[in-house]
């Protein structure tokens, strides 16, 4: 529940009627009808009819390009999606939760660099300093409630504030607080405590008065605290060979990491928020997207809420969603004036909403990805590239022929089926990874370079695959 989407394929380019289960698309000028069918053709063929979907915006120059649904809303009722349909949104919650804290901190009511036991004077730090913005950024060192081994079997259970805190404050700090970066959602859920405490009102009332009403976020609200009519999708987990309904989760636990639910009307509207600098100050909102510092000097390359990155050249502003039934993504590219969110009901066995994002994004500032097609390669040429590929110690990549196919499997993860696009290219099925193997002068291959969210990594064979 509430990770991170991981991003990454392609963009088909081709005009072409739109494919089945695709809903209500919107009524265009010429030049934003041939740009919305180009996106349409780019991603509509992930999605199947009878099977969960997703609902998908384009905003560019604070217009609306694309709007359109996809698949189903319940599969179990037959329930088409629609554009306007309400969806869980996971993690994209924590831009709202930060922009909350902000708004306190422009306030006078807490400080970034206030010391978390100024609102929970109990807490045992362990003699270290945490300070708010460590919880923002992912870098307190506080354990992520959501890894602890007993989390997936009390997930159903309401929970108060208070208790879920006391069950994560006294594991041990996983490190010493801003000297590293570790996605981490007990950190969220402090800051909702923390909203609480500062602003004397619950959480779900405090983002709904703040920012929902304000903003005519008619149909956003904290799961269970809704306020508008939109129809609400049914959350889908894969179960063998199709889709059914997601496991239980109350939604007390996620609560300011995860809880918060919308569509992608409401998305935009937020976004416009963003774009005309309303709520906070310019400084606050550039603060939000600047990609916190470690005491080495690396960067996270996450904010408050956000995390940054690059498409095509062009800079990114992002967050994912994953949670019991739900995977979402929303993208902004402010260079180009961009916004894409993608809200999918269904938690895995369909393509990464980031993916769709990505390529959506990609045709609307005219650099669409390339079209990668698998093509046979023999056993002896996918044997080539077999090898231990060097990362960070202690973790590798691992590469190996398996049959007719290339599998690849980093230090701890699960394998993962490669094709093959070119001679010595491959790509990883729904993402925008590729795999690129290089050679010396004497056709040995060296390394292979990762091709990952706009950077080019390059990694070192160091030995051969163990059987």
């Amino acid at each position: 529940m509430l990770k991170l989407s991981a991003v990454c394929v392609a963009v088909v380019i081709l005009l072409g009627t739109p494919p089945a289960g695709a809903q209500e698309t919107i009524v265009a000028v010429p030049s934003q009808g041939a740009l919305a069918a180009t996106i349409d053709a780019g991603i509509g063929a992930h999605y199947k009819a009878n099977e969960p979907g997703a609902t998908v915006i384009v905003v560019k120059d604070g217009k609306t390009v694309f709007r359109k649904a996809y698949g189903m809303a319940d599969t179990l009722a037959k329930e088409p999606m629609t554009p306007d349909t309400v969806l869980r949104l996971g993690s994209i919650t924590k831009q709202f939760t930060a922009v909350a804290i902000l708004m306190l901190a422009e306030e006078g009511k807490l400080a970034l660099s206030d010391d978390i036991t100024r609102f929970f004077p109990d807490y045992p730090t362990g003699g270290k300093t945490i300070t708010v913005e460590h919880l923002l950024t992912h870098t307190s060192g506080i354990v992520s409630f959501t890894g602890k081994p007993a989390y997936l079997t009390g997930m159903h259970k309401d929970i108060s504030v208070a208790a879920m805190i006391d069950s994560f404050k006294h594991d041990p700090l996983e490190f010493a607080p801003g000297t590293s970066y570790r996605y981490n959602n007990s950190g969220y859920f402090l800051l909702g405590a923390i909203i609480e405490k500062v602003s004397s009102r619950p959480y779900a009332k405090f983002v709904e008065q703040r920012i929902f009403v304000p903003l005519g976020m008619h149909d956003t609200a904290y799961e269970g605290h809704e306020r508008g009519r939109a129809p609400r999708a049914a959350g889908h987990s894969r179960d063998g060979a199709g889709y059914g309904r997601s496991a239980p989760l109350s939604m007390t636990q996620p609560y300011a990491a995860g809880s918060l639910v919308s569509n992608v009307d409401d998305l935009a509207r937020w976004e416009g928020a963003i774009a005309g600098g309303k709520l906070l100050q310019p400084a606050s909102w550039q603060r939000a997207f600047t990609p916190y510092t470690l005491a080495s000097g690396k960067s996270t390359g996450y904010g408050y809420g956000w995390e940054t990155g690059k498409l095509q050249g062009a800079t990114t502003i992002a967050h994912g969603g994953g949670i019991n039934g739900f995977s979402t993504y929303a993208l902004r590219l402010p260079e180009h004036n961009v916004f894409v969110a993608v809200l999918s009901n269904a938690d895995g066995g369909i393509v990464s909403p980031g993916v769709v994002a990505s390529k959506a994004a990609a045709v609307a500032i005219g650099k669409p990805l390339p079209d990668f097609k698998e093509i046979a390669l023999d056993p002896a040429t996918l044997e080539r590239f077999a090898g231990v590929y060097e990362i960070e110690k202690p973790a590798v990549r691992t590469f190996r022929r398996e049959g007719d196919a290339l599998v690849m499997q980093r230090t701890g993860r699960s394998p993962v089926r490669l094709k093959a696009y070119s001679a010595t290219g491959f790509f990883v099925p729904n993402s925008l990874d590729t795999f690129e193997f290089g050679q010396d002068a004497k056709g040995a291959v060296t390394h292979v370079t990762l091709h990952q969210a706009g950077e080019a990594i390059r990694h070192a064979r160091i030995g051969d695959a163990q059987l």
